[in-house]
């Protein structure tokens, strides 16, 4: 009887102390779901929409008839958005197109004049003058005013024209293929782009997309556009992975061979906002009409947001990230120091006597 006594209070003190670790386990159960749902909300990132689409995925700039691309009929350079563009066109109206045409209009009247003024019958007997020395100054001295006057403007467009770009510059790979175009933009965490042209509807199979009006000219629209900021000086760096290529777009006055192992370099600055169409300029092979070029201008805004869209970074952003945790740092660094320089015992008169007498101590032995 005392056994089976015993044995019922052991097995009631088992039972109670059980219960309330069996009691604590729904309470961390439900604790579970809690940490679960907030992990999602941690881990979400919400995505940067492109700004140069649409919702439905579609680009928002349009093709403009007569900007940035070839106009029928037209026997006039096309509008220039460039510094050196707008120099490039005025020279040639003001200084090159009135010589020229004042050159051709004299040596026309010359010509009219001397087969009416020394034919046969106005001139039977011929003149056997050999030298004038007044003509001959004045043929040799107008041509040289005329080159100089030329050359002066000239030199000083080619200078601005490979003028190194400043140091806030985008900079702007492209790279010939045959036959497309590839890009890269190092300053801005390596984003790469890949541009080939888009054929027309009856040239592709169904559901493939295909160019309409709005992506740009027949032979021109490229299914991915290169995207640049308005006034904000670029850097063009051009090379080729297989024959020589060249990197043209009229409306910027920019033409840069692109050729296998070398660099070129050359800069611009792009001064209004749409879209503008180019050409290789450079015969690389069978397919060398079918490398167009698609750029399309975008505020700074708009490219910083682009840039993000495509996972890229704004070397101004990068550099504030990096003063932020230079600073952080050096701020985390100072109290340890503090810490330290608090934990030494300080030098005090109490402790100065002690000192002394161990001195005496040590000199009197």
């Amino acid at each position: 009887m005392r056994m089976l006594g015993l044995t019922s209070i052991l097995l009631a003190a088992g039972m109670a102390f059980a219960t309330p670790a069996s009691a604590q386990e729904p309470v961390a159960n439900s604790a579970t779901p809690v940490a679960n749902s907030a992990a999602p909300a941690a881990t979400a990132t919400p995505a940067v929409a492109d700004p140069t689409l649409d919702a439905s995925g579609q680009p928002r700039t349009k093709a403009a008839p007569g900007i940035g691309q070839p106009t029928a009929d037209a026997i006039t350079l096309q509008e220039q958005v460039t510094p050196n563009g707008r120099e490039a066109h005025r020279f040639h109206n003001y200084i090159l197109l009135p010589l020229i045409t004042a050159i051709s209009i004299f040596v026309l009247l010359l010509l009219v004049w001397v087969i009416f003024r020394y034919r046969r019958a106005a001139n039977p007997t011929p003149s056997r003058t050999a030298h004038n020395t007044t003509i001959e100054i004045i043929w040799t001295l107008v041509p040289v005013l005329i080159l100089v006057a030329i050359a002066v403007p000239s030199i000083s467009l080619l200078a601005a024209q490979f003028k190194p770009a400043p140091k806030d510059a985008i900079t702007l790979k492209a790279i010939g293929n045959q036959w497309f175009w590839s890009y890269e933009y190092p300053d801005n965490g390596g984003i790469q782009l890949t541009a080939n042209m888009l054929k027309e509807q009856s040239q592709v199979p169904a559901g493939t997309r295909y160019r309409t009006d709005a992506d740009g000219p027949r032979l021109l629209a490229t299914d991915q556009r290169v995207v640049l900021p308005v006034g904000v000086p670029i850097r063009l760096i051009t090379t080729a992975q297989d024959v020589i290529h060249s990197w043209a777009v009229p409306a910027f006055w920019i033409k840069l061979d692109a050729v296998p192992g070398k660099l070129n370099e050359t800069s611009f600055t792009i001064d209004k906002p749409g879209l503008y169409f180019g050409q290789c300029s450079e015969l690389c092979g069978a397919r060398h009409a079918y490398m167009p070029i698609a750029v399309e201008a975008v505020s700074p805004a708009e490219f910083a947001q682009w840039v993000k869209s495509k996972g890229g970074t704004m070397p101004a952003e990068v550099a504030a990230a990096a003063a932020a945790t230079a600073t952080a740092t050096q701020n985390a660094a100072a109290p340890a120091a503090e810490t330290n320089a608090a934990a030494e015992p300080a030098a005090t008169n109490e402790t100065a006597p002690a000192a002394n007498a161990a001195a005496g101590n040590m000199t009197g032995k």
